[in-house]
C-alpha cells in the first residue's frame, strides 16, 4: 500500500490549521511541530502544510507564491455533487476562495477551492459511467451557479 504525502507552503500555520480542520482533516501530532502540521485526509493521503521558510529547506528551487503561480493541481473525488458543494462551502467559510465558477461536464462536476495561502484544491464528482457515454467530440464545460 502506498501513502501519499503532499507538501504545501504556508505563511500562517495557525490559519492553515483552522482551514484544513474545517475541511474535516485530522491533525496528526506525531508528524507536526512548529515548522508544519500533518493533516490526514484519509488513511493513505496526508497534507503536510509547512511554513514557507521550512518548505524552502527541501529544495534549491524558488518556492512560488501560490497566489501568483500554479505549481501543482491537487484534486479529490467526492461521492456526490452535494458532497463537492458541502466541502467547498466549508472551505469558503474557513477563509478559502473559489477562483472560478463550478464546471459541469455532464459526466463530471468540479469546483476549485484556494486555501488562504492560495494553494489550489479541486473537488470533483464523476458519474460511475465516466466519460464512456460522452460523445467523442470535445465537451465545453458549462459554468453553473452554486449559490
Amino acid at each position: 500500500m502506498t501513502n501519499v504525502f503532499i507538501s504545501l507552503p504556508t505563511s500562517d500555520l495557525e490559519r492553515a490549521q483552522a482551514f484544513y480542520t474545517a475541511l474535516g482533516c485530522e491533525i496528526r501530532p506525531e508528524f507536526s511541530d512548529e515548522n508544519g502540521t500533518c493533516f490526514a485526509w484519509d488513511e493513505n493521503v496526508f497534507l503536510m502544510v509547512i511554513t514557507r521558510e521550512f518548505f524552502a529547506t527541501f529544495t534549491d528551487k524558488p518556492v512560488v507564491d501560490p497566489n501568483a503561480a500554479a505549481q501543482v493541481a491537487i484534486n479529490f473525488s467526492r461521492d456526490s455533487r452535494d458532497e463537492v458543494d458541502a466541502i467547498v462551502a466549508k472551505g469558503l467559510a474557513a477563509g478559502g476562495a473559489e477562483p472560478k465558477p463550478a464546471q459541469d461536464y455532464g459526466f463530471m462536476y468540479m469546483r476549485d477551492l484556494d486555501d488562504p495561502d492560495g494553494n489550489s484544491l479541486g473537488f470533483l464528482y464523476s458519474v460511475p459511467e465516466g466519460a464512456a457515454n460522452a460523445e467523442a467530440a470535445e465537451v465545453e464545460p458549462a459554468a453553473v451557479a452554486t449559490a
